[in-house]
C-alpha cells in the first residue's frame, strides 16, 4: 500500500526531502501560487503552522504555475515572496506540476486518493489542499475556496487520532 511517506519532494532550496521524515505527523499539502486571488491564504496557512505545528501538523507548500501562469518566478523568487509578504516559515517545496503528463508523483497519488467534486481527479486551481493523517493516508481534499481556518476542526481530529 502506498502512503504519502513513500514519496520524495525537493525543497525550494534544492534539498531532497523524503516525506517519510514526516511520518507520525499530520500533513496539509497545498499547491500554491504567488499571484493568485487565493494567495492571501498563505497567511492562514502560516497561522495553522504556528498554532498546530507544535502538536504535530506539517503544512507543506508546493508552488505551481499551471493555473493562469500565477507563479512564474524561480524557486528563489517564490521563496523570497512567501517570506517577505506572508512570513512563511512552513516548508516550501520546489515548483511542480500537479496535473498532466509531468505531474509530480505525489500529486498524482493525492488526486487518485481524494478525487474532487463529482469524482474529478484533476486539480482545478491553486490552493487545493489535502489533509493527510499520521499514517500517511489521505483524509480529505479541500477546494481552493476553503479557507485554511475552516480546516481547524479536521486538523484537530487528525492530530487527536491514534
Amino acid at each position: 500500500m502506498t502512503t504519502a511517506h513513500d514519496f520524495v519532494a525537493h525543497s525550494i532550496d534544492g534539498r531532497t526531502v523524503p516525506l517519510k521524515e514526516f511520518a507520525g505527523k499530520v500533513l496539509l499539502v497545498v499547491n500554491t501560487a504567488s499571484a493568485c486571488g487565493f494567495t492571501p491564504q498563505f497567511a492562514g496557512l502560516e497561522e495553522l503552522h504556528k498554532a498546530y505545528g507544535p502538536q504535530g501538523l506539517a503544512v507543506i507548500g508546493f508552488p505551481c504555475n499551471q493555473f493562469g501562469s500565477q507563479d512564474p518566478g524561480s524557486n528563489d523568487e517564490i521563496a523570497q515572496f512567501c517570506q517577505l509578504n506572508y512570513g512563511v516559515s512552513f516548508p516550501m517545496m520546489a515548483k511542480v506540476d500537479v496535473n498532466g503528463p509531468a505531474a509530480d508523483p505525489l500529486f498524482e497519488w493525492l488526486r487518485t486518493e481524494a478525487p474532487g467534486l463529482l469524482g474529478s481527479k484533476a486539480i482545478k486551481w491553486n490552493f487545493t489542499k489535502f489533509l493527510v493523517g499520521k499514517d500517511g493516508r489521505v483524509i480529505r481534499r479541500y477546494a481552493p475556496l476553503d479557507k485554511p481556518e475552516s480546516l481547524k476542526g479536521d486538523i484537530e481530529a487528525a492530530l487527536a487520532a491514534a
